[in-house]
């Protein structure tokens, strides 16, 4: 379990955060940066300048900031990710409010998967937010639901120079399919379990994926039906807002 810690430094986490955010949705206006971060312009302004003179971010013409070199060569998603993120947004907070565990939204990047958004819960020993963080697909309960959606075909090509055991993601992906969901049990971090549901655009493919995070501690393999069920509903949600546009 990683939350943040009580000895955090607020200046260093708003600049990654940032530097996230430039990763992940592209170029931003300072203001747009202000917003997300919940600072003033001044504060984002000499965020932004930081990120500029280490290479995390460049400023175009139209004096939008972008990704700098340091972070294009990661994977880049194909997903509405802001769209995404404001849809989303409500049907988090009501899954939060069922389950009382923290709610995440995340997308696929090649064969990684970036957090969108985390809602997170009130109880003191809980999920903390991952916004803006990489795992690896096939280690994430949303990851393996979002591969599960898509053809065997383009699992395989996404992983055709994997050093990993790919039949055995095969097997896992295919009993995702079935279930219609996916576990994660410990997989990324020691003590946290998470149930995840794959988002599907109009066509059937996967955009995004919804996942229900909790303390191992307090997973109940009794309470899983109810736990998909909440995951299903608010995916479901998020993919009727998406066809409605």
């Amino acid at each position: 379990m990683r939350n943040k810690p009580p000895y955090s430094i607020t200046s260093v986490d708003h600049a990654l955060r940032l530097a996230a955010l430039l990763q992940q949705e592209g170029p931003l206006r300072v203001t747009d940066a202000a917003e997300r971060l919940g600072v003033s312009a001044s504060t984002a302004h000499r965020l932004l300048s930081m990120l500029v003179y280490r290479d995390f971010a460049e400023q175009g013409s139209d004096r939008r900031y972008g990704p700098g070199k340091v972070l294009r060569p990661a994977e880049t998603s194909a997903a509405p990710v802001p769209l995404l993120r404001r849809l989303a947004a409500p049907h988090l907070r009501r899954l939060v409010d069922v389950t009382r565990e923290s709610a995440n939204l995340m997308v696929l990047a090649g064969t990684e998967v970036r957090f969108v958004t985390t809602v997170e819960c009130d109880q003191i020993l809980r999920v903390g937010d991952r916004a803006g963080r990489s795992l690896p697909a096939h280690l994430v309960s949303g990851g393996k639901a979002m591969l599960a959606a898509l053809t065997p075909a383009a699992v395989d090509a996404l992983y055709e120079d994997a050093d990993f055991d790919l039949a055995r993601l095969r097997r896992e992906l295919r009993l995702v399919r079935k279930r219609g969901f996916a576990i994660n049990d410990q997989l990324t971090e020691t003590g946290l379990t998470a149930v995840g549901v794959a988002v599907r655009d109009a066509a059937g493919a996967p955009v995004a994926a919804v996942t229900s995070a909790m303390p191992t501690a307090r997973f109940d393999r009794d309470a899983l039906p109810g736990i998909v069920s909440a995951i299903s509903d608010a995916a479901g949600e998020i993919e009727n807002a998406l066809a409605a546009g």
